[in-house]
């Protein structure tokens, strides 16, 4: 009975998935052994294991709810009216959400100084919460987390602004120079913050490894970073749960589970 166990197809099958992530633990934390300076380029799916559903994949976020264009939050107050309930909605999953194995693996990593950078589309603070301090975050899209003016800049916590909303459905303005306040994220239509964008370029030139996790390397100018580093004679990791378009020109493809990757390859529990 014991010997039908153990070989049965179910058993062998899980037997050899385990064998499979252990080697991918064995091949990553090879490569983070041999580099000096990596690069961390993170995607929606390291946050989907915290509970944050994705935006852009079938059944996500935007193929349920119509995104505001930025061109028309700022011409019309319905538009905004509209961008902040969906921003309320959004807050419910997001207030939720805990940093997981993988964002503790990653907040190691850059505490131990192999990882010189953390590159994000997220727009959820994870990492941040995790511990990875602001001047080695790069955030692509923005920050979720707060909002700010965006004509002088001014910063603005979410609370009040929730509160005011929620009563009577009143559009924040900049109590400094009357503009428009909006999260601090980017949206469709809108331009990539130029600055982020630079630091991102120079990171990934610096780099000699560059992980891609969690991202499906479909979102540019973002997504272009990972050959923007193959190109600079940098290894590329790419950590998804499904195959990328880059996957051909990466030095290591795992298709897993993020967080028991980066945990096993961290000691991160």
């Amino acid at each position: 009975m014991t010997d039908n166990i153990i070989n049965h197809p179910s058993v062998n099958s899980l037997n050899s998935a385990a064998t499979n992530t252990a080697n991918n633990v064995a091949r990553l934390k090879a490569m983070l052994d041999k580099c000096q300076r990596a690069v961390v380029f993170t995607g929606a799916g390291i946050s989907t294991e915290s509970g944050i559903p994705d935006f852009r994949s079938p059944g996500g976020i935007w193929s349920k709810h119509k995104p505001v264009d930025f061109s028309d939050f700022v011409a019309s107050a319905d538009a905004r009216r509209d961008a902040w309930r969906l921003k309320l909605m959004f807050d419910k999953d997001m207030k939720k959400a805990e940093p997981n194995r993988g964002h503790r693996a990653i907040s190691k990593l850059v505490e131990l100084g192999i990882v010189s950078h953390v590159i994000t589309q997220n727009v959820d603070g994870l990492h941040q919460r995790s511990g990875v301090p602001d001047s080695k975050m790069i955030e692509l899209h923005g920050n979720a987390t707060y909002a700010h003016c965006l004509d002088c800049g001014q910063r603005y916590d979410l609370q009040l602004i929730k509160e005011n909303f929620e009563r009577d459905e009143s559009l924040p303005v900049c109590d400094h120079c009357d503009g428009l306040v909006k999260t601090a994220t980017i949206s469709f239509g809108q331009a990539m913050p130029q600055d982020e964008m630079v630091k991102a370029q120079a990171a990934t030139v610096a780099c000699d490894l560059f992980l891609a996790i969690g991202s499906s390397l479909v979102v540019y100018p973002a997504a272009g970073f990972p050959s923007v580093a193959k190109r600079n004679d940098a290894q590329l990791a790419i950590i998804n749960r499904d195959p990328t378009d880059l996957d051909d020109i990466a030095d290591l493809i795992i298709n897993d589970e993020i967080g028991p990757i980066l945990g096993g390859a961290t000691d991160i529990e």
